[in-house]
Protein backbone atom coordinates (compact mmCIF):
# COMPACT_ATOMS: atom_id res chain seq x y z
CA UNK A 1 0.00 0.00 0.00
CA UNK A 2 1.27 3.49 -1.27
CA UNK A 3 -1.18 4.93 1.60
CA UNK A 4 -1.30 5.43 5.95
CA UNK A 5 -4.04 3.80 8.20
CA UNK A 6 -5.74 4.82 11.32
CA UNK A 7 -8.76 2.93 12.62
CA UNK A 8 -10.79 5.32 15.62
CA UNK A 9 -12.58 3.72 18.41
CA UNK A 10 -15.14 6.31 19.99
CA UNK A 11 -15.34 4.22 23.64
CA UNK A 12 -17.43 5.02 27.17
CA UNK A 13 -17.62 2.74 30.19
CA UNK A 14 -16.67 -0.45 27.64
CA UNK A 15 -13.63 -1.41 28.75
CA UNK A 16 -14.16 -5.08 29.04
CA UNK A 17 -15.34 -5.79 25.18
CA UNK A 18 -12.89 -2.76 24.10
CA UNK A 19 -9.98 -5.47 25.47
CA UNK A 20 -11.63 -8.12 22.67
CA UNK A 21 -12.10 -5.65 20.05
CA UNK A 22 -8.80 -4.54 20.25
CA UNK A 23 -6.87 -7.64 20.97
CA UNK A 24 -9.28 -8.82 17.27
CA UNK A 25 -7.87 -5.78 15.73
CA UNK A 26 -3.81 -6.23 16.62
CA UNK A 27 -4.16 -9.64 14.93
CA UNK A 28 -5.07 -8.10 11.73
CA UNK A 29 -2.91 -10.29 8.53
CA UNK A 30 -2.57 -6.53 7.05
CA UNK A 31 -1.48 -4.37 10.00
CA UNK A 32 -2.83 -0.93 10.52
CA UNK A 33 -0.36 1.72 11.16
CA UNK A 34 -2.40 3.27 13.98
CA UNK A 35 -5.24 2.60 16.09
CA UNK A 36 -7.09 5.17 18.17
CA UNK A 37 -8.96 4.77 21.06
CA UNK A 38 -10.78 8.23 21.84
CA UNK A 39 -12.84 8.45 25.25
CA UNK A 40 -13.30 10.30 28.45
CA UNK A 41 -9.43 10.64 30.01
CA UNK A 42 -10.44 8.94 33.18
CA UNK A 43 -12.35 6.10 31.53
CA UNK A 44 -11.03 2.77 32.11
CA UNK A 45 -11.08 2.06 28.60
CA UNK A 46 -7.66 4.01 28.70
CA UNK A 47 -5.44 1.21 30.89
CA UNK A 48 -6.74 -1.38 28.14
CA UNK A 49 -5.61 0.48 25.42
CA UNK A 50 -2.51 1.43 27.35
CA UNK A 51 -1.91 -2.31 28.18
CA UNK A 52 -1.78 -3.21 24.58
CA UNK A 53 0.62 -0.27 23.26
CA UNK A 54 -2.38 1.76 21.66
CA UNK A 55 -3.08 5.40 21.69
CA UNK A 56 -5.56 6.66 23.60
CA UNK A 57 -7.07 9.98 23.25
CA UNK A 58 -8.80 12.34 25.85
CA UNK A 59 -12.29 13.13 23.78
CA UNK A 60 -11.96 16.85 25.58
CA UNK A 61 -15.35 16.50 27.30
CA UNK A 62 -17.09 15.63 24.03
CA UNK A 63 -20.76 14.48 24.86
CA UNK A 64 -21.22 12.83 21.65
CA UNK A 65 -19.46 10.46 18.97
CA UNK A 66 -19.35 12.61 16.82
CA UNK A 67 -17.56 15.46 18.86
CA UNK A 68 -14.73 12.66 20.08
CA UNK A 69 -13.79 11.04 16.36
CA UNK A 70 -13.19 14.64 15.59
CA UNK A 71 -10.96 14.98 18.43
CA UNK A 72 -8.99 11.87 16.83
CA UNK A 73 -9.32 12.83 13.45
CA UNK A 74 -7.41 16.09 14.21
CA UNK A 75 -5.10 14.07 16.32
CA UNK A 76 -4.22 11.81 13.27
CA UNK A 77 -2.41 12.21 9.80
CA UNK A 78 -3.32 9.15 7.86
CA UNK A 79 -4.39 9.41 4.41
CA UNK A 80 -7.30 6.51 4.98
CA UNK A 81 -9.40 6.71 8.56
CA UNK A 82 -11.23 3.75 9.36
CA UNK A 83 -14.38 3.78 11.97
CA UNK A 84 -15.36 0.73 14.26
CA UNK A 85 -17.29 0.22 17.90
CA UNK A 86 -15.61 -0.70 20.95
CA UNK A 87 -18.13 -4.03 21.06
CA UNK A 88 -16.87 -5.55 17.85
CA UNK A 89 -15.08 -8.94 17.14
CA UNK A 90 -12.69 -8.22 13.74
CA UNK A 91 -12.02 -10.70 11.62
CA UNK A 92 -8.48 -11.09 10.73
CA UNK A 93 -8.88 -10.37 7.42
CA UNK A 94 -11.00 -7.20 7.69
CA UNK A 95 -8.72 -4.37 6.76
CA UNK A 96 -7.17 -6.51 4.45
CA UNK A 97 -10.75 -6.69 2.36
CA UNK A 98 -11.78 -3.20 3.03
CA UNK A 99 -8.66 -1.38 1.82
CA UNK A 100 -8.01 -3.09 -0.96
CA UNK A 101 -10.32 -1.04 -3.21
CA UNK A 102 -8.47 2.38 -2.66
CA UNK A 103 -6.24 1.86 -5.16
CA UNK A 104 -9.33 2.91 -6.87
CA UNK A 105 -9.73 6.80 -7.40
CA UNK A 106 -12.80 6.82 -6.95
CA UNK A 107 -13.43 5.20 -4.14
CA UNK A 108 -13.96 7.99 -1.30
CA UNK A 109 -15.49 5.07 1.08
CA UNK A 110 -16.05 1.70 1.58
CA UNK A 111 -18.03 0.50 4.14
CA UNK A 112 -19.00 -3.89 5.07
CA UNK A 113 -21.78 -5.13 6.69
CA UNK A 114 -22.49 -6.57 10.32
CA UNK A 115 -23.92 -9.33 12.50
CA UNK A 116 -24.03 -10.80 16.07
CA UNK A 117 -21.42 -13.19 16.78
CA UNK A 118 -23.29 -16.79 16.36
CA UNK A 119 -21.16 -17.57 19.67
CA UNK A 120 -21.52 -14.73 22.20
CA UNK A 121 -24.94 -13.77 21.46
CA UNK A 122 -27.45 -14.44 23.71
CA UNK A 123 -30.93 -15.97 22.05
CA UNK A 124 -33.06 -12.57 22.11
CA UNK A 125 -29.55 -10.92 20.56
CA UNK A 126 -29.89 -13.51 17.73
CA UNK A 127 -33.46 -12.67 16.95
CA UNK A 128 -32.64 -8.83 16.47
CA UNK A 129 -29.99 -9.42 14.42
CA UNK A 130 -32.69 -11.46 12.17
CA UNK A 131 -34.47 -9.07 12.56
CA UNK A 132 -32.23 -5.87 11.62
CA UNK A 133 -31.40 -8.39 8.77
CA UNK A 134 -34.99 -7.98 7.72
CA UNK A 135 -35.41 -7.14 3.40
CA UNK A 136 -38.80 -5.62 4.14
CA UNK A 137 -39.40 -3.46 7.43
CA UNK A 138 -36.01 -2.74 7.97
CA UNK A 139 -34.53 -3.12 4.28
CA UNK A 140 -31.95 -4.53 5.87
CA UNK A 141 -30.42 -1.38 6.90
CA UNK A 142 -27.06 -0.05 6.05
CA UNK A 143 -25.83 -2.03 9.14
CA UNK A 144 -26.02 -5.15 7.49
CA UNK A 145 -26.21 -4.02 3.80
CA UNK A 146 -24.58 -7.33 1.87
CA UNK A 147 -25.87 -6.79 -1.73
CA UNK A 148 -24.80 -8.34 -4.88
CA UNK A 149 -21.87 -7.61 -6.21
CA UNK A 150 -18.23 -7.58 -4.55
CA UNK A 151 -17.74 -3.71 -4.67
CA UNK A 152 -21.26 -1.81 -4.61
CA UNK A 153 -22.27 1.74 -5.01
CA UNK A 154 -24.59 3.01 -1.65
CA UNK A 155 -25.80 6.00 -0.54
CA UNK A 156 -24.29 5.42 3.50
CA UNK A 157 -21.76 3.38 5.56
CA UNK A 158 -22.83 1.81 8.65
CA UNK A 159 -20.22 4.08 11.06
CA UNK A 160 -19.26 0.45 12.92
CA UNK A 161 -17.49 -0.65 9.52
CA UNK A 162 -16.39 1.77 7.80
CA UNK A 163 -13.09 3.71 6.26
CA UNK A 164 -12.46 6.90 3.85
CA UNK A 165 -9.95 8.68 2.37
CA UNK A 166 -9.00 11.66 4.61
CA UNK A 167 -9.12 14.07 2.37
CA UNK A 168 -12.82 13.74 1.62
CA UNK A 169 -13.55 14.47 5.30
CA UNK A 170 -11.54 16.77 5.80
CA UNK A 171 -13.24 18.75 2.45
CA UNK A 172 -16.60 18.71 4.65
CA UNK A 173 -15.36 19.97 8.02
CA UNK A 174 -15.67 16.13 9.45
CA UNK A 175 -19.01 14.91 11.34
CA UNK A 176 -21.67 17.93 12.33
CA UNK A 177 -20.80 19.12 15.51
CA UNK A 178 -23.15 17.58 18.40
CA UNK A 179 -24.89 14.85 16.49
CA UNK A 180 -25.06 11.66 17.64
CA UNK A 181 -27.33 8.59 16.13
CA UNK A 182 -27.12 9.88 12.60
CA UNK A 183 -23.70 11.31 12.51
CA UNK A 184 -22.67 8.95 10.21
CA UNK A 185 -25.76 9.58 7.96
CA UNK A 186 -25.38 13.15 7.80
CA UNK A 187 -20.96 12.58 7.41
CA UNK A 188 -21.90 10.35 3.87
CA UNK A 189 -24.47 12.83 2.98
CA UNK A 190 -21.79 15.56 2.70
CA UNK A 191 -19.40 13.67 1.08
CA UNK A 192 -21.52 12.86 -1.67
CA UNK A 193 -23.45 15.91 -1.91
CA UNK A 194 -19.33 16.98 -2.64
CA UNK A 195 -19.22 14.78 -5.77
CA UNK A 196 -17.35 11.40 -4.23
CA UNK A 197 -18.89 8.23 -3.78
CA UNK A 198 -19.11 5.00 -1.06
CA UNK A 199 -19.09 1.91 -1.74
CA UNK A 200 -19.93 -1.64 0.15
CA UNK A 201 -18.22 -4.53 0.45
CA UNK A 202 -20.34 -7.63 0.98
CA UNK A 203 -17.23 -9.69 2.08
CA UNK A 204 -15.64 -7.11 4.99
CA UNK A 205 -17.26 -8.28 7.56
CA UNK A 206 -17.22 -7.38 11.39
CA UNK A 207 -19.17 -8.95 14.29
CA UNK A 208 -21.19 -6.55 16.02
CA UNK A 209 -22.76 -7.45 19.19
CA UNK A 210 -26.65 -6.66 19.84
CA UNK A 211 -27.92 -4.99 22.81
CA UNK A 212 -30.45 -6.51 24.93
CA UNK A 213 -34.04 -5.53 24.37
CA UNK A 214 -34.22 -3.09 26.87
CA UNK A 215 -31.39 -1.08 25.43
CA UNK A 216 -32.17 -1.78 22.36
CA UNK A 217 -35.57 0.40 22.75
CA UNK A 218 -33.91 3.32 23.97
CA UNK A 219 -31.02 3.34 20.98
CA UNK A 220 -33.94 2.73 18.40
CA UNK A 221 -35.87 5.24 20.32
CA UNK A 222 -32.75 7.46 19.76
CA UNK A 223 -32.23 7.02 15.96
CA UNK A 224 -35.76 7.92 15.45
CA UNK A 225 -35.37 11.51 17.26
CA UNK A 226 -32.05 12.21 15.97
CA UNK A 227 -33.57 11.20 12.43
CA UNK A 228 -36.14 13.59 12.53
CA UNK A 229 -33.82 16.48 14.19
CA UNK A 230 -31.05 15.60 11.02
CA UNK A 231 -33.89 15.55 8.51
CA UNK A 232 -35.17 19.13 9.42
CA UNK A 233 -31.27 20.10 9.20
CA UNK A 234 -30.79 18.76 5.61
CA UNK A 235 -34.20 18.27 4.28
CA UNK A 236 -32.31 16.02 1.33
CA UNK A 237 -32.02 13.47 4.14
CA UNK A 238 -36.21 13.03 4.59
CA UNK A 239 -37.60 9.89 3.21
CA UNK A 240 -41.03 8.34 2.62
CA UNK A 241 -40.33 5.13 4.65
CA UNK A 242 -38.89 7.05 7.96
CA UNK A 243 -41.73 9.07 8.14
CA UNK A 244 -44.44 6.51 7.94
CA UNK A 245 -42.62 4.30 10.66
CA UNK A 246 -43.44 7.87 12.75
CA UNK A 247 -46.72 7.27 11.92
CA UNK A 248 -46.80 3.67 13.47
CA UNK A 249 -47.63 4.10 17.24
CA UNK A 250 -50.60 6.47 16.18
CA UNK A 251 -51.95 3.47 13.52
CA UNK A 252 -51.65 1.00 16.42
CA UNK A 253 -53.15 3.22 18.82
CA UNK A 254 -56.31 4.21 16.31
CA UNK A 255 -56.72 0.78 15.37
CA UNK A 256 -56.72 -1.13 18.38
CA UNK A 257 -59.07 1.75 20.01
CA UNK A 258 -61.13 1.07 16.50
CA UNK A 259 -61.30 -2.32 17.14
CA UNK A 260 -62.09 -2.78 20.74
CA UNK A 261 -65.00 0.20 19.67
CA UNK A 262 -66.25 -2.65 17.52
CA UNK A 263 -65.87 -5.04 20.11
CA UNK A 264 -68.36 -3.40 22.52
CA UNK A 265 -70.59 -1.85 20.48
CA UNK A 266 -71.78 -5.18 19.19
CA UNK A 267 -73.10 -6.10 22.01
CA UNK A 268 -70.20 -7.70 23.77
CA UNK A 269 -69.36 -7.59 27.29
CA UNK A 270 -66.02 -7.86 29.26
CA UNK A 271 -67.15 -11.21 30.79
CA UNK A 272 -67.29 -12.02 27.44
CA UNK A 273 -64.61 -10.59 25.45
CA UNK A 274 -62.40 -13.67 25.67
CA UNK A 275 -65.08 -16.13 24.50
CA UNK A 276 -66.16 -13.85 21.76
CA UNK A 277 -66.70 -15.35 18.04
CA UNK A 278 -65.71 -11.85 15.96
CA UNK A 279 -68.72 -13.03 13.11
CA UNK A 280 -71.29 -12.56 15.54
CA UNK A 281 -70.23 -8.36 15.70
CA UNK A 282 -73.01 -6.81 13.53
CA UNK A 283 -72.15 -5.60 10.17
CA UNK A 284 -71.04 -2.12 9.34
CA UNK A 285 -68.07 -0.13 11.61
CA UNK A 286 -68.47 -2.18 13.97
CA UNK A 287 -67.06 -5.25 11.95
CA UNK A 288 -65.15 -3.16 10.11
CA UNK A 289 -63.19 -2.30 13.02
CA UNK A 290 -62.85 -5.83 14.50
CA UNK A 291 -61.66 -7.63 11.28
CA UNK A 292 -59.62 -4.28 10.27
CA UNK A 293 -57.14 -4.76 13.22
CA UNK A 294 -56.96 -8.43 13.08
CA UNK A 295 -56.33 -8.70 9.12
CA UNK A 296 -53.42 -5.84 9.94
CA UNK A 297 -51.93 -8.15 12.48
CA UNK A 298 -52.01 -11.32 10.53
CA UNK A 299 -50.13 -9.32 7.49
CA UNK A 300 -47.40 -7.14 9.85
CA UNK A 301 -46.22 -10.56 11.02
CA UNK A 302 -46.52 -12.41 7.77
CA UNK A 303 -44.64 -9.81 5.89
CA UNK A 304 -41.98 -9.90 8.94
CA UNK A 305 -41.39 -13.07 8.87
CA UNK A 306 -40.77 -12.74 4.92
CA UNK A 307 -38.65 -10.14 5.82
CA UNK A 308 -36.34 -11.92 8.23
CA UNK A 309 -36.21 -15.73 6.24
CA UNK A 310 -34.85 -13.37 2.85
CA UNK A 311 -32.68 -11.74 5.22
CA UNK A 312 -28.61 -12.88 5.54
CA UNK A 313 -28.67 -13.21 9.02
CA UNK A 314 -26.09 -15.91 10.23
CA UNK A 315 -28.44 -16.44 13.30
CA UNK A 316 -31.62 -17.36 10.83
CA UNK A 317 -33.20 -20.62 12.40
CA UNK A 318 -37.51 -21.25 12.59
CA UNK A 319 -37.10 -19.93 15.93
CA UNK A 320 -35.97 -17.19 15.76
CA UNK A 321 -37.66 -16.11 12.32
CA UNK A 322 -40.93 -16.89 14.43
CA UNK A 323 -40.71 -14.40 16.67
CA UNK A 324 -39.28 -11.73 14.97
CA UNK A 325 -42.56 -9.89 14.55
CA UNK A 326 -41.91 -9.26 18.29
CA UNK A 327 -38.84 -7.65 17.69
CA UNK A 328 -40.16 -6.22 14.19
CA UNK A 329 -42.87 -4.12 16.64
CA UNK A 330 -40.79 -3.04 19.02
CA UNK A 331 -38.44 -1.38 16.75
CA UNK A 332 -40.87 0.25 14.79
CA UNK A 333 -42.61 1.87 18.06
CA UNK A 334 -40.05 3.07 19.16
CA UNK A 335 -38.32 4.14 16.27
CA UNK A 336 -41.74 6.02 15.42
CA UNK A 337 -41.74 7.49 19.42
CA UNK A 338 -38.74 8.84 18.38
CA UNK A 339 -39.43 10.34 15.03
CA UNK A 340 -42.58 11.64 17.31
CA UNK A 341 -40.32 13.61 19.80
CA UNK A 342 -38.25 14.65 17.51
CA UNK A 343 -40.81 16.59 15.23
CA UNK A 344 -42.23 17.81 18.96
CA UNK A 345 -39.07 19.60 19.64
CA UNK A 346 -38.52 20.51 16.24
CA UNK A 347 -42.46 22.50 16.70
CA UNK A 348 -41.40 24.02 20.03
CA UNK A 349 -38.31 25.35 18.48
CA UNK A 350 -35.81 23.35 20.92
CA UNK A 351 -33.45 21.35 18.39
CA UNK A 352 -31.47 20.63 21.74
CA UNK A 353 -28.45 18.73 22.12
CA UNK A 354 -28.33 15.41 20.17
CA UNK A 355 -27.23 13.26 23.19
CA UNK A 356 -26.11 9.70 22.68
CA UNK A 357 -27.61 6.86 24.17
CA UNK A 358 -24.73 6.22 26.38
CA UNK A 359 -23.80 8.29 29.12
CA UNK A 360 -20.57 10.20 28.59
Amino acid sequence: MDYTTCLIIPSVGNSIELGFTLDSLLSQELPLDEIIVVGPNSDPGRKVAEERKIRYIDDEGSRNRADACNVAIRESESDIILFTDDDVIVPKDWSKLILRWFSREEVAGVGGPNFAPMNESSFWQKVIDVTFCSTIFTSGTNYVRTGTEDLEEVEQLPGVNSAYRRSVIEEIGGFDNGSIGAEDVILDYKIRKNGNKLWSDKSAIIWHRRRNITKVKKQIRNYGLVRALASYGYPELRKPTHTAVAFFPLLVISTSLFFLWGVFNGGVSWPEFWDIRFSSVPMGLPRIGVHLFLTLIILYNLISWFGSFNGKSPSKSFITIFLSPIITYILHWNYGIGMLMGWLRISQGNMGLQVDDKIR
